[in-house]
């Protein structure tokens, strides 16, 4: 079986990256009908049984001299990113246009074999690589398009790993080791690709900077071996300490602590066990305390209501979800409620929401992308905090 596809491989032609820019680039002069016109494309490739061009990736690397042994993993990570050629504007917009092709190839693909595009994301396997015939376990027809798609994103990615490495300075002085967040922002590059949009007319990186930074905030919000406390607890542990100074008694019962303090017994007796183990948001960070604080590196708005009144104790976690949906349009919090199965909604797949709003399943995919970003913000994060405390 496996000789059978590999035969059947090696009589597919290949349609060169220079004809598809051609075709792409001629059909984005008139943007309502480019789509119809690339998926016109798409049947021309399918009827001829035609290949998308992989790029070698050899070809996108310059020479780089050798540097000296022994090198730490970072460094030669630098130099291997350091030796990739980055796109300019008119390259960059031809690849995210094949990337484009190449997702509605696949889609039509994963459509005729009876596929759910949502099967690749959570079947747990990997793109397959050259050698489709023995490393993938769907069609080959859908193997092929999934490769190339990968591919693309692959090539998008790398090069533009040198913004990784330019953002993560920001980050140098926590606790994260360095290549733990370039891992990170490798994947938030991933993320980059699957939503950026070349109609707009940015960069790439414009729009990967924000994705980059989202991704290392993440990761240190959540590795990052400092205890996030809400404002409220932090105050709370300031009048604490200041109780039990003026008291004189380091082993000052909660009773009396919260009546020196005029504060609650349960909120003295959070404070206290938050005391244990913490690292103020406003203190710099780095061994000389001269780093960036983690507040700023986290994007924390430091106005915030007064934890002591009841509208805090009132506040539920349907109120900051509610507040995160009013961010979106109209069709962004339909996609969302659908997708997520929110405001008494079952949850929808990306293509039972395209055939609903009359679209194509890869315009979904980036409504979705573009409402999770607008969503993901840290006044969100600081109203549903209380609800993911442990």
């Amino acid at each position: 079986m496996a000789d059978r596809r590999k035969a059947r491989a090696s009589a597919h032609g290949i349609f060169p990256h220079e004809e598809l820019d051609r075709r792409l680039r001629a059909a984005a002069e008139d943007l309502d009908t480019y789509e119809s016109t690339a998926r016109a494309l798409i049947t021309e490739l399918d009827e001829k049984e035609l290949d998308l061009e992989i790029s070698d990736p050899d070809l996108r690397r310059k020479e780089r001299a050798p540097f000296p042994k022994p090198r730490s993993i970072e460094d030669q990570f630098r130099a291997e990113v350091d030796s990739i050629l980055v796109h300019d504007r008119e390259e960059e917009a031809d690849l995210a246009r094949r990337i484009e092709f190449a997702r509605w190839r696949l889609e039509t693909a994963l459509q005729a074999e009876g596929i759910d595009p949502e099967e690749l994301e959570r079947g747990g396997h990997r793109p397959p690589s050259r050698g489709v015939h023995e490393t993938c376990v769907y069609p080959e027809r859908v193997c092929r398009r999934w490769m190339e798609l990968h591919a693309m994103r692959k090539e998008m990615v790398e090069r533009n790993l040198y913004l990784a490495l330019i953002n993560v300075e920001r980050y140098a002085h926590t606790r994260i080791g360095r290549m733990d967040l370039i891992q990170e922002g490798s994947s938030a590059l991933f993320r980059a690709v699957d939503g950026f949009d070349w109609r707009r007319g940015l960069l790439f990186r414009t729009y990967a900077v924000h994705w980059l930074n989202q991704a290392f905030r993440s990761h240190l919000y959540n590795f990052g071996n400092t205890v996030r406390l809400p404002v409220y607890l932090q105050k709370a542990m300031k009048h604490v300490h200041n109780a039990v100074e003026r008291l004189g008694d380091p082993k000052a019962t909660i009773e009396q602590i919260a009546e020196e303090a005029d504060l609650r017994e349960h909120i003295v007796e959070s404070a206290l066990g938050a005391t244990r183990s913490t690292t103020s948001i406003d203190a710099a960070l780095g061994s000389d305390g001269d780093g960036p604080k983690l507040q700023d590196l986290i994007g924390l708005d430091q106005e915030v209501h007064d934890p002591y009144s009841p509208s805090m104790e009132d506040f539920s976690l349907q109120d900051g979800v509610d507040m995160a949906l009013d961010r979106l349009s109209e069709r962004e919090r339909l996609v969302v409620t659908k997708r997520f199965g929110l405001e008494g909604e079952k949850e929808h797949t990306l293509a039972e929401i395209a055939a609903e709003l009359g679209v194509s399943l890869e315009r979904v995919r980036q409504i979705q992308v573009r409402s999770m970003a607008k969503m993901a913000t840290p006044k969100l994060r600081k109203a549903i905090d209380p609800f993911l405390m442990q």
